[in-house]
């Protein structure tokens, strides 16, 4: 093939129209995931960037154009591996209800599309807005943890500094005359994450240096760490000079409008003078990539493998998730000896959403010591309606409830202790036990829940699913360890709920 034919623009009308119809049916045939992305995007204040991604994967494609017209697009047979990974990694998602892996399997199917229809050449020239493109994903939500440990830990010897008096339980710190918690949202994961993304473009862009890239970065994510740190010390040190309702009209403005360009600003400033990039820096080299892979296989045949293969994975998925396992017609909770229907004292309820049945009872014993029993039941797992949905369990958003130390075991089950969120003073306390029983398997870890569904789902097999929560009035550990005795095995209990022999 000559230099003259490989540069026809007809053969790349040919190859772009091919994979814009595939994309468009991948889109079609994920389309919940699809718009569940979309709606991330417009809703979320954390992943706002990622609306400014596709069109920055577009422009770095654009910029390109001239290099990638002189190479040619063929359809290359082993991207249908790429398609075939990309599904299965769906379809671990859909099995293990996890909307992240979805997503991300969602990505590797598109950028497989673009590997089978346009060849690895062409893709090796757009290997960076390809690699971009993943920041589409919405990810980072494990880092909000950890950076509200972080935040509490640089707040507090600048408290200390300043003269105000301070101590922290957990993500709550009592300074002057307030209660502040460290939110997720006060976390600055979602400065972190959006200046990933960014650094990541601004290194490639601006760097030749692989050791200059890597620097910018680590400066890119240590500096809005710390000035985060800096953020959640002036809105205390607001609020106790002022009101705490002045201080966070004040946080609120400069952290939405101010601050995040102003550190931004910062960053570029540091890396400014050591820049060793041209702004006339061509992208790649068309001539070393000219060459005509081998493997391949005909445009038209390879789109509709493509399509084929992917479409696989989402049928074999609504027919593995609508086996339900059959749960019995009338659940109560029992009666436990030693222990008497009571009261609640204070307003605490899980939140099981989606769930087939919801049982809560309160139980006081004849020394005093008070808990409520709450068990979700699912008769299978969806999006919806699973163990591990967002909100799902001891914490309801609006519920009045805060997570402020996670205790380790208590009778077996995972436990937490939550505090009411009063600003002006903690009214009260919960320790909470937690088991979760996914068919024959009970475990106080969401990740083995998360397994067992996934394997279940792959296998199209009907499994219930069962969360327990057992929750003191006050700091009652004992109290706890005393019910769990008397009610007898968990396992045996999840068992009864769900008509297991």
């Amino acid at each position: 093939m000559t230099g003259t034919e490989r540069m026809k623009p007809g053969r790349w009308t040919f190859h772009l129209a091919l994979l814009g119809a595939a994309a468009l049916i991948v889109l079609i045939l994920f389309r919940r995931d699809a718009a569940h992305l979309a709606e991330i995007w417009w809703t979320s204040t954390t992943y706002g960037h990622c609306l400014f991604i596709g069109p920055v994967v577009g422009w770095l494609i654009w910029q390109r154009r001239a290099e990638l017209s002189r190479l040619t697009p063929v359809a290359w047979w082993p991207g249908l591996i790429l398609v075939a990974g990309g599904g299965l990694l769906w379809l671990l998602g859909e099995s293990a209800t996890v909307a992240l892996v979805r997503q991300l399997g969602l990505v590797a199917v598109l950028e497989g599309l673009v590997v089978t229809l346009l060849g690895p050449m062409v893709v090796r020239g757009m290997l960076f807005p390809l690699a971009y493109a993943w920041f589409l994903v919405p990810f980072g939500e494990e880092l909000e943890k950890p950076l509200q440990r972080i935040t509490v830990a640089i707040v507090m010897p600048l408290l200390d500094w300043t003269g105000i008096p301070a101590s922290a339980d957990g993500v709550l710190i009592h300074a002057g005359r307030y209660w502040f918690e460290v939110a997720e949202a006060c976390s600055g994961s979602k400065f972190v994450l959006a200046m990933i993304a960014f650094a990541a473009l601004v290194a490639h862009l601006c760097f030749r240096s692989p050791w200059r890239r890597a620097i910018f970065m680590i400066v890119s994510i240590v500096v809005p760490v710390l000035a985060n740190g800096v953020r959640a010390w002036g809105t205390i040190f607001a609020a106790d000079k002022t009101s705490i309702e002045v201080a966070g009209g004040v946080d609120h403005i400069i952290f939405g409008w101010v601050f995040f360009a102003f550190v931004m600003a910062a960053v570029l400033a540091i890396g400014w003078r050591f820049f060793d990039r041209p702004p006339d820096d061509p992208a790649f080299d068309p001539v070393r990539l000219a060459t005509i892979p081998r493997r391949r296989i005909d445009p038209l045949l390879a789109a509709i493998l493509s399509v084929t293969i992917t479409a696989l994975y989402p049928s074999w998925a609504g027919y593995a998730g609508s086996r339900t396992a059959m749960l019995p017609l009338d659940m109560a909770l029992p009666d436990v000896p030693g222990w008497t229907p009571a009261g609640q004292r204070s307003p605490w309820r899980p939140y099981y959403p989606g769930a087939d049945a919801v049982l809560v009872r309160s139980y006081q014993d004849g020394q005093g010591h008070q808990v409520d029993l709450a068990v979700g039941v699912y008769s299978r797992q969806r999006e919806g309606g699973k163990l591990g949905a967002f909100g799902t369990g001891i914490l309801h958003e609006g519920g009045g409830w805060i997570r402020v130390a996670d205790l380790g075991r208590i009778a077996g089950g995972d436990a937490t202790r939550l505090i009411s969120t009063d600003p002006h003073g903690r009214s009260m306390q919960r320790d909470v036990a937690t088991w979760y029983r996914i068919g024959d398997r009970l475990t106080p870890d969401m990740r083995r829940v998360k397994i067992e569904t996934m394997k279940a789902r792959l296998l199209g097999q009907r499994q219930a699913a069962v969360a327990i929560h057992v929750a003191s009035e006050g700091d009652d550990p004992q109290a706890i360890e005393a019910f769990v005795r008397a009610l007898g095995p968990i396992d045996r209990f999840a068992d009864r709920l769900t008509g297991n022999p």
